[in-house]
């Protein structure tokens, strides 16, 4: 007879990523693809790129006001982003 080890594959795949040390960069990942439910369809429609190296958030905005707009928001749109990522993810915003 067979012995049951059975988990389940949530579990599995959480150990695997944490194994791997794949956490921290699907963090990242999830903290740039937050960028638009955050700001919206409207401000996201004015980013070109938008990408996280070292903690620091860098977007490409195609509009001077919207980048001017943003500028002023900086600190609370980096706040709003570590509570979505449930940890201090972004150090950094840089508009281009």
């Amino acid at each position: 007879m067979r012995k049951s080890n059975t988990q389940p594959l949530g579990e599995v795949l959480r150990e695997y990523v944490r194994a791997m040390n794949m956490d921290h960069k699907l963090k990242e990942v999830d903290v740039v693809q937050s960028w638009e439910a955050l700001l919206g369809k409207t401000i996201a429609g004015y980013t070109r790129n938008v990408y996280l190296s070292k903690q620091i958030l860098y977007v490409e905005i195609s509009s001077s006001v919207v980048k001017n707009e943003l500028v002023m928001m900086r600190e609370e749109i980096r706040t709003k982003l570590n509570e979505l990522a449930g940890e201090e993810m972004v150090l950094k915003i840089v508009f281009r």
